[in-house]
């Protein structure tokens, strides 16, 4: 039974909406991919993981702390006397571990070893189930998701699972079946409460709001090239159509998130949205999606 499911990172979607109104530096870049890539192979294990039967409780992106240091659990797999950390990583190509270190074949560039990240997790993990007076074995493993990674020099003793393995790894959770009872509805409940919202990782490129490209993109190819047709706005590059509100709404989101602090007014969102529509268009979706604060010269909404 899935009890929480998984979105986008604040991270993610901020870096990708600074990646289409701004130019991104290479390392900024790279990071943002590999966000992208991140959750790509997230979801793919999510669908997987579907299959799953029987009484278990699936908990999806976890942030908590413990003494005061903070790890993530990309999956959390509760069963009756094991909980399952899973660290799952979508990387694509031949790479081969030696002396502990991580290495891609082509290019020899040595990676983080996500063994060291998993044990750190699995140890925090341990002391939280402690603090909270609960005894259960913790098995943390590494999901290799994506079909065209090889790893070279694997050790067999490592919590390891390659993408060739992981249809049996499910099958074989499948295989051990029980029932759960109020203990482990309350664990699992615990667990999500500590849940952090905010996330103390987040690295995010330096950016002010003149810098940024204002209007409406196309919300499939990200191409600013949008033009009005009835009710809609159409992509001139995909051909992509979206509701003038709905578009409207996502920028007014979009905003919120970059820039926070800033009051969301008629004004405000006409400029941030650059577009062929008259003010009192936007003034109308933002009275009908947002409550209204303030005098008639001075409103914003929340």
């Amino acid at each position: 039974m899935l009890l929480k499911g998984r979105s986008e990172s604040d991270e993610l979607r901020s870096i990708r909406s600074l990646n289409t109104r701004m130019e991104l530096s290479e390392k900024e870049k790279i990071h943002y991919l590999n966000l992208e890539k991140g959750y790509e192979g997230e979801i793919k294990f999510d669908l997987l993981a579907e299959s799953l039967k029987g009484e278990k409780y699936i908990i999806n992106d976890l942030l908590l702390e413990v003494n005061s240091s903070y790890f993530q659990i990309d999956t959390l797999i509760l069963s009756q006397g094991v909980i399952h950390l899973l660290d799952i990583k979508n990387f694509q190509g031949d790479f081969y571990l030696e002396s502990d270190k991580l290495y891609a074949v082509t290019t020899g560039r040595e990676y983080k070893n996500p063994l060291d990240q998993l044990k750190r997790s699995a140890t925090l993990f341990r002391q939280l189930l402690q603090n909270l007076k609960q005894n259960y074995l913790v098995e943390a493993s590494i999901i290799f998701i994506n079909p065209e990674f090889t790893l070279y020099q694997a050790p067999l003793d490592q919590p390891i699972i390659l993408p060739t393995q992981v249809n049996r790894f499910l099958r074989d959770l499948n295989n051990s079946s029980y029932k759960l009872n109020d203990g482990h509805k309350k664990l699992a409940q615990k667990l999500i409460s500590l849940h952090q919202t905010k996330n103390p990782f987040t690295v995010l490129p330096q950016y002010n709001y003149d810098q940024l490209q204002k209007g409406i993109y196309c919300k499939t190819c990200k191409s600013f090239l949008i033009s009005r047709k009835n009710n809609d706005f159409v992509c001139g590059k995909c051909g992509g159509h979206e509701k003038i509100e709905l578009a409207i709404l996502r920028n007014v989101e979009e905003f919120k998130m970059l820039f926070p602090d800033r009051k969301i007014t008629t004004q405000s969102i006409y400029e941030w949205c650059k577009v062929d529509l008259n003010k009192r268009t936007i003034c109308r979706i933002l009275k009908k999606n947002y409550t209204t604060y303030g005098n008639t010269r001075d409103t914003y909404y929340h």
